[in-house]
C-alpha cells in the first residue's frame, strides 16, 4: 500500500476528527486532505514530475505535515531538511537531494536566499509565514497561504508501491545521506505493526484501514500522539506522525522551538495526549523533573490520559524509566533500538517491572554477527555488529553506491542492514547495546564504547547529562575523556565522578579526565553533538 492512499482513506472515514493539533490550531482530517492536495496542485502546476524532490525546511507545524502529505499525494519525494543547517550544510543537502522545490519558514528565508543562486535545480519556493508579515520575505516565492487560497485541490491519482520514499540522516557518521525506501514496503511494515498491536490480521487495502479507523472513532479510541522531537528527524516524523496517522491518530505538535517538558504536560492536560515520542534521557530526564517539581509544589500535572511513551535514537536509562513510572504507573514505555537505516530491537517497561539500560529483545530478523558474518554465541561476551532484515530493508543511500554496498548487504543470500550498532548477546538471547562502532575509542589496545561509559557517569546522582569521547594520546593512542553537566543546584568533583565510574566499569573504560560544563551539547532531537563537546573540553583545558 501507499501512504497517501491510506491517509486519504482515513480522511474519508473520520473527516471531522483532528489530524494535526498545535496550540489553538486544529486541522481536521478532511481539511488536512484538502490542504495537502492544494500543495500537490501548486507543485504540479510548476512542472514537478514523479519522484521530484520537495525540501521541507520548517519547524514543527501543521504546514510541515501538509507538505509531506501533499508531496506523497503527487508521487513526489518529500525531503527533510534540518532547520539548524547554515549555508554550507543547507547548500550541500539541497544539491545532494536534487531538490526542485523547497517549502520553508519565513524566519529561515535569509539562509535560503544566500544559497539559492548555487542551486539551479531549485526553482519552486513556498514560504510559510511565521513572522506575521503578511507577505513573502523572498519576493519570488509563493506564500503558503496564497497556495491554500489560489489552488483547487489536485484530484486523487493512481500511485505505485515502488515509489521511493527518502529520509536524510543527521550526518552523525559523515555528511547527511538520503536513505531510500520502497514506499509500499515502508507503509506495509508500519501497518503490520498496528495490526499486531490490536490483534488483527494484516490490513489488505486502504479501505480496510479506513473501516478499522472508523470503528476506533465510534468507540472513542482514537489516539493523540505528541512528537516531542523535531519532525525533521526520523524519530519525530516516523513515530510521531506517519505511524500514528495510519491508525487515525492526531499528531499533537508542541509550539516551542525547543523541547519544554512543562509544555508537554500542560498540553497533555489540555488536549488529552495519549502517547509521547521522545529521544532518550535528553527528553526523559526533564519530563521526570517537571513531574516531580509540580508534585512538590502541590500542583501535580494531570497526566492520566498518557498511555505510552516511545523512545528511540538515544539511550533511555532505567533510572529515567523508573522516574516516569513513579508518576505515571499506567504508562507502557517502549524503548526502540533503531536508526534511519532500520529498526532492530525493543524493550517494554510498565508498572513495577524493571528494565535495564540498553538491554533489548531483538525483533524478528535481527541478529548480532562477528567480522565473518557468523552469529555471536549468546552469553559469550563477544562484541558483534547488529544486523536486521525483513521486508523493509532500505534500497540504499541516494547517489552513494559505495556506502550503500557497505551498509546494506547480503548474508547467505538474505539482504541485511548494518547501521553500525555494536552489541553483545546475553545468555537469554536479549542484546545489550554498546554503541556505534564509528564512535568506538581505541585506548591502549582496548575498545571503549562511549555510550556505555556515558550511562555509567549518569548513574552518579548529581550528574544530569554526559558525553564521552576519545582524544589523541601519545601513550595510549587515544584516551577516554568526558564532559558532564550537573542537575540544577548541584556541585560535584570530577575526580569523584571518575572514581564512581571505576566502581561500575573496568578501569580502562573510565574517563581519564572529566570537565563540568553548563549544558551538554545536543541537537534538538536529543542526539549527541560530539564535535561541540570536543571544543568545550579543549577550551576548558586552555
Amino acid at each position: 500500500m501507499h501512504y497517501a492512499d491510506v491517509w486519504e482513506a482515513v480522511a474519508d472515514a473520520i473527516g471531522d476528527q483532528p489530524a494535526v493539533i498545535q496550540g489553538d490550531r486544529e486541522v481536521s482530517w478532511s481539511d488536512y486532505d484538502v490542504r495537502a492536495a492544494r500543495v500537490t496542485a501548486c507543485l504540479a502546476d510548476q512542472g514537478l514530475d514523479v519522484d521530484a524532490k520537495v525540501g521541507m525546511l520548517m519547524f514543527n507545524c501543521p504546514e510541515y505535515a501538509e507538505t509531506q502529505f501533499g508531496a506523497l499525494k503527487g508521487r513526489f519525494s518529500p525531503i527533510n531538511v534540518n532547520y539548524r543547517y547554515l549555508d554550507d550544510e543547507l547548500r550541500y543537502l539541497l544539491d545532494n537531494a536534487d531538490c526542485e522545490a523547497l517549502v520553508y519558514h519565513a524566519s529561515l528565508a535569509d539562509r535560503v536566499d544566500r544559497v539559492r543562486a548555487d542551486l539551479p535545480d531549485l526553482r519552486v519556493l513556498i514560504e510559510v509565514d511565521d513572522l506575521d508579515v503578511g507577505e513573502a520575505v523572498l519576493g519570488t516565492a509563493f506564500r503558503y497561504d496564497d497556495v491554500m487560497e489560489g489552488y483547487d485541490p489536485a484530484p486523487r491519482q493512481a500511485r505505485r508501491d515502488d515509489d521511493v520514499y527518502m529520509l536524510y540522516t543527521g550526518g552523525t557518521t559523515g555528511m547527511p545521506k538520503g536513505v531510500m525506501y520502497r514506499l509500499g514496503s515502508f507503509t506495509d511494515t508500519f501497518l503490520a505493526f498496528i495490526a499486531l498491536a490490536v490483534g488483527l490480521p494484516p490490513f489488505e487495502s486502504p479501505t480496510a484501514v479506513g473501516a478499522f479507523v472508523a470503528g476506533a472513532a465510534e468507540a472513542g479510541m482514537l489516539q493523540r500522539t505528541a512528537p516531542c522531537c523535531p519532525l525533521m528527524h526520523g524519530t519525530g516524523v516516523w513515530l510521531g506522525l506517519m505511524l500514528p496517522h495510519l491508525s487515525g491518530s492526531a499528531a499533537v505538535l508542541l509550539e516551542g522551538s525547543g523541547f519544554d517538558a512543562d509544555e508537554l504536560w500542560a498540553t497533555t492536560q489540555q488536549v488529552g495526549v495519549t502517547s509521547a515520542v521522545i529521544v532518550g534521557d535528553a527528553f526523559g530526564l526533564p519530563m521526570v523533573r517537571s513531574l516531580r517539581d509540580a508534585a512538590e509544589r502541590g500542583e501535580p500535572w494531570d497526566v492520566s490520559t498518557m498511555a505510552t511513551i516511545i523512545s528511540s535514537g538515544a539511550m533511555l536509562s532505567s533510572e529515567v524509566k523508573a522516574g516516569l513510572l513513579e508518576f505515571m504507573p499506567q504508562v507502557a514505555i517502549n524503548d526502540i533500538l533503531g536508526s534511519t537505516e532500520g529498526g532492530m530491537a525493543q524493550s517494554t517497561t510498565s508498572g513495577d517491572a524493571s528494565a535495564e539500560t540498553a538491554k533489548f529483545e531483538v525483533m524478528p530478523g535481527t541478529r548480532v554477527v562477528d567480522d565473518d558474518d557468523r552469529d555471536v554465541e549468546p552469553g559469550s561476551g563477544q562484541v558483534g555488529r547488529v544486523a536486521a532484515t525483513g521486508t523493509n530493508v532500505p534500497l540504499g543511500y541516494y547517489k552513494d553506491p559505495e556506502k550503500s554496498a557497505a551498509t546494506f548487504r547480503e548474508i547467505d543470500g538474505v539482504r541485511y542492514t548494518f547501521p553500525g550498532d555494536m552489541a553483545v548477546v546475553e545468555a537469554d538471547g536479549s542484546i545489550t547495546l554498546l554503541g556505534r562502532g564509528s564512535n568506538c575509542i581505541n585506548t591502549g589496545g582496548e575498545k571503549v564504547f562511549p555510550e556505555e561509559v556515558e550511562e555509567a557517569v549518569k548513574t552518579y546522582g548529581d550528574v544530569d547529562d554526559c558525553l564521552v569521547f576519545g582524544v589523541d594520546d601519545e601513550r595510549f593512542g587515544q584516551r577516554v575523556v568526558a564532559i558532564a553537566s550537573l542537575a540544577p543546584g548541584q556541585s560535584a568533583d570530577p575526580d569523584t565522578i571518575i572514581t564512581h565510574v571505576k566502581e561500575h566499569l573496568a578501569h580502562y573504560k573510565a574517563p581519564k579526565q572529566l570537565v563540568i560544563v553548563h549544558d551538554v551539547p545536543r541537537a534538538p532531537n536529543g542526539k549527541a553533538d560530539y564535535a561541540t563537546a570536543r571544543e568545550l573540553f579543549a577550551a576548558a583545558l586552555d
